[in-house]
């Protein structure tokens, strides 16, 4: 259950998926739900944790893929096409933003260690000087509006052009 709503809070945002919906596709009955869940807010609660969660070891996969280049693995695995075509399954920071900053605080926490994760995989860990938190800050945040983006606009080639150029820059810089 968790799973499911997890993947569809990515993929229609953390409104639509009512529990009724939720408890037919894990084929729960009501009662089912009651007893793993409280109420819908601690459904979404969990829901949002296992979303950010679940790109955080996708990440780490795309860097150990990439040894020799780890941010330049990160940046073509998360500016991808696979990455913009699969919300569902993708990084629930460009998904799910918006409705965390009105969440609730377990929410906003979760959404800080997801973002403080990706901080560090971008080359902003401890003992990282100001110059390099800053350009750890500037590729996460460039790299989750363009996947944003991409998604939003009609035009295929504009959304491909979003993911590429802005990877072929963001691998420009130190």
């Amino acid at each position: 259950m968790l799973r499911i709503a997890a993947r569809r809070i990515r993929e229609e945002g953390m409104e639509r998926p009512g529990i009724a919906d939720l408890m037919k596709e894990a084929r729960l009955t009501h009662g089912g739900f009651y007893k793993h869940f409280s109420s819908r807010d601690d459904l979404m609660n969990q829901a949002v944790a296992l979303a950010l969660a679940d790109g955080e070891e996708k990440m780490a996969h795309a860097a150990e893929a990439a040894r020799d280049a780890p941010r330049s693995g990160l940046i073509d695995a998360y500016l991808s096409a696979g990455h913009r075509d699969a919300p569902g399954t993708g990084c629930a920071l460009v998904t799910l933003g918006e409705a965390t900053g009105r969440g609730s605080s377990d929410m906003k926490e979760a959404y800080e260690q997801q973002v403080r994760s990706y901080l560090a995989m971008f080359g902003a860990g401890p003992g990282s000087s100001d110059d390099e938190r800053a350009e750890a800050m500037l590729t996460l945040s460039a790299a989750v509006g363009a996947v944003l983006m991409s998604r939003a606009v009609a035009d295929p080639e504009l959304s491909d052009q979003l993911l590429t150029m802005v990877a072929e820059r963001l691998k420009a810089r130190p």
